[in-house]
């Protein structure tokens, strides 16, 4: 087997082809010391790290606890009483179902050997080939840890993905039109973009795009899908003229508070390894995060007059959306920076852009994720610059690098809008998106659910 054969798996697994070319130095060098008497000795140099595994399995773990309960519960605190558990069980049932698909389908699809820019085929459908003992490239020439912990982490972020979407169209829509909908969306745009933005042989990656933790691939894909679906599903019965306020912002603040912990294990795990890079996530987790509370606490008290528990949590969000692209990159004062200039822009587009088009995005997931994504994504090409604490670009400028984060954004807005909106359609066409206006006036946990939140 000669060099570019050990070192293919490598590259089609890992994030990326900064980890192929690491390895392939790895494998080069024994090749050329293969003729010398240590030879045997120095074929072991790939090891598996439990430190690094260990790390790993739990960021998994902080990553699901952010969709149950954390997205779910700072999701059902933000509506009417009436839909609570409409809520809860949506991101209940997406999570069970994309954990089938990705397993079945959508890690060979996003991860798997054909050399294609857009997918990578089904070589690797209901993980054949992964076992105990295949391995994973992590950032670290001859560091690996296990596939199947790469496969499940990989996992959580393809649940929460399709879950932060219902926010768009929350209170009104079916169950069943919910699990069809994820399963062809995390088909056709999911799993596409993943691989364009994270595998060495992704369209995206090829250009030098940075997204460190999904940027692109988690909330601006979903905050466009909320938004084409919002627009596409309709506004909510009584939108304008009813009191649509939050039913508990206890639980939203509960459900926040767990969307930050977790998040640690979301940007600083996606570092694939327990060292120096993980440390620069986690600290720009918390700073970025701070920041852009500080941020939309200051103008809604300018704007407002008081600062409210929904602004922060707002805000809260915002700052992790944005820092979830540059964790690994920028510097802790530059993520503070970028924290507050997505959400200050978020709290625009929420309180000022969303009012004047009149589209009914319930639980703002396109103002925040969105447009914090695209902020963050954007902003990584600026504040990457060592002058302002970043770790540097490498072969590429301030305004190619720029550039060509803006391209990455472009090509997902505009895969992510049109897939959405056909798939949306397929689905209204196939058992409808809507319940009916009674259904919805009575509540989406009585009337889908059979079951209430709350018993006076």
């Amino acid at each position: 087997m000669n060099i570019a054969e050990k070192i293919a798996p490598y590259a089609r697994t890992a994030l990326g082809a900064t980890l192929a070319l690491a390895a392939f130095g790895t494998v080069a060098a024994l090749a050329q010391d293969a003729a010398a008497p240590a030879a045997p000795e120095a074929a072991a140099a790939a090891t598996m790290d439990k430190g690094d595994v260990a790390w790993m399995m739990t960021s998994t773990l902080l990553v699901l606890f952010m969709v149950l309960p954390g997205l779910a519960l700072f999701y059902g605190g933000l509506v009417r009483t009436k839909n609570m558990l409409s809520v809860l069980m949506q991101c209940t049932g997406i999570t069970a179902t994309v954990i089938i698909v990705y397993v079945l389908w959508g890690y060979s699809m996003a991860f798997g050997d054909a050399p294609s820019a857009y997918w990578g085929g089904l070589g690797k459908a209901f993980l054949a080939g992964v076992t105990p003992e295949s391995m994973a490239a992590t950032f670290t020439a001859g560091v690996e840890i296990p596939e199947y912990v790469f496969i499940v982490f990989q996992m959580t972020f393809a649940c929460i993905t399709p879950a932060l979407i219902i926010g768009g169209f929350a209170e009104r829509i079916k169950f069943s039109a919910v699990i069809l909908f994820v399963i062809l969306w995390v088909t056709i745009v999911y799993f596409p973009i993943a691989h364009m933005v994270w595998d060495s042989d992704g369209l995206i990656y090829g250009w030098g795009a940075l997204d460190f933790a999904g940027g692109t691939v988690v909330h601006i894909n979903a905050g466009i899908a909320a938004l084409v679906g919002a627009i596409m599903i309709g506004k909510r019965s009584g939108y304008g003229r009813d009191n649509m306020a939050p039913h508990s912002m206890t639980l939203t603040m509960v459900g926040a508070s767990i969307l930050w912990v977790g998040w640690f294990g979301f940007n600083a795990g996606s570092n694939l390894e327990a060292n120096g890079g993980a440390a620069l996530a986690m600290i720009n987790t918390f700073t970025a995060t701070a920041g852009a509370i500080a941020a939309w606490v200051i103008i809604e008290s300018l704007t407002r007059g008081k600062a409210s528990m929904l602004g922060a949590a707002s805000g809260l969000v915002a700052g992790l959306v944005a820092v979830t692209p540059a964790a690994g990159f920028v510097g802790p004062v530059g993520a503070i920076v970028l924290g507050a200039i997505a959400s200050a822009a978020c709290y625009f587009f929420v309180a000022v852009v969303k009012i004047k088009l009149g589209y009914d995005d319930s639980l703002d997931v396109f103002g925040i994720h969105g447009v914090g994504g695209i902020i963050g994504a954007i902003g990584t090409g600026i504040f990457n610059a060592p002058a302002l604490g970043g770790i540097g670009y490498g072969d590429m400028t301030v305004g190619g690098q720029v550039w060509t984060q803006i391209l990455g954004v472009l090509v997902t807005i505009v895969w992510c809008g049109i897939g959405s909106a056909i798939l949306y359609k397929v689905v209204d066409l196939i058992i409808g998106l809507r319940p009916t206006v009674e259904a919805e006036s009575t509540g989406l946990d009585l009337t889908s659910h059979g079951e209430v939140a709350y018993h006076n």
